[in-house]
């Protein structure tokens, strides 16, 4: 049975075992905005309620995964303060990163398909996936030093512990591009494949996951996530206390 909800700026769809979240503002390269950010706490939050799904695909539409914030119709992270009802800029931060930590803590393994661009947001939000799938065409960057502010949705705590914690701060200092290809030679992505087998083979990957037993895969994650996120919580708290002290303080 199919099923799922159809929001304006992510989709949710669920097919049997496999749910497939999509950041859907294709005319923007899926850049992250409040109402987007809102929608990807809804599809994590309706998979979690959903006891069929043993697996998640996220991806965006189009030709991207997601461009990062959206600096044109945000400025500046003030812009996307107002209106969103937080008292200051840790408590705006914390739930932008929180939303991502949602991917890392369901139940269910997320598997990333990346797409296209993968910058910024977009990168740290399929940092917080369990597998990582790309596109040849998919480039990535986590650029925040070069605007003047730092990775504050998990970027500076999951990069390095996917990476290592060299490339991971040659990447953030200088917030240079890198391809595919790259990408899968120093471990940030786990298979590349071309743009029009992706979703087939995350599909593909997906199927082989849920075939095996739910209870036995979901409670590997929980093991790997206590194994690999030891202090994290700490580093988070740290890294959106330092990220708040950019966006002028409390409202």
């Amino acid at each position: 049975m199919r099923k799922g909800f159809r929001g304006d700026t992510v989709l949710l769809e669920v097919e049997g075992a496999i749910a497939s979240i999509i950041m859907n503002r294709p005319e923007r390269l899926n850049a992250l905005n409040a109402e987007l950010w809102r929608g990807l706490e809804e599809a994590a939050r309706a998979v979690e309620a959903e006891a069929e799904v043993r697996v998640a695909i996220l991806t965006g539409a189009g030709r991207a995964f997601s461009a990062g914030l959206d600096i044109k119709e945000s400025k500046s992270p003030e812009d996307m303060l107002a209106g969103m009802g937080f008292r200051g800029a840790f408590e705006a931060v914390r739930y932008f990163r929180d939303v991502f930590s949602l991917y890392q803590s369901l139940p269910v393994p997320v598997v990333a398909a990346i797409n296209g661009a993968c910058i910024g947001g977009g990168m740290e939000v399929a940092l917080a996936c369990d597998i990582r799938l790309a596109s040849e065409n998919a480039v990535f960057s986590i650029p925040e030093v070069v605007y003047g502010i730092i990775p504050d949705c998990g970027g500076t705590q999951r990069l390095p512990r996917v990476v290592g914690p060299g490339i991971a701060r040659e990447l953030i200092y200088t917030g240079r591009k890198i391809d595919a290809a790259e990408a899968l030679r120093i471990g940030l992505v786990d298979h590349v494949y071309p743009a029009a087998q992706l979703m087939d083979e995350a599909k593909k990957l997906a199927a082989e996951i849920a075939s095996h037993s739910p209870a036995a895969v979901q409670a590997t994650k929980r093991a790997m996530n206590a194994a690999m996120s030891s202090g994290l919580e700490a580093g988070l708290d740290f890294e959106t206390a330092t990220a708040s002290k950019f966006y002028g303080g409390s409202r």
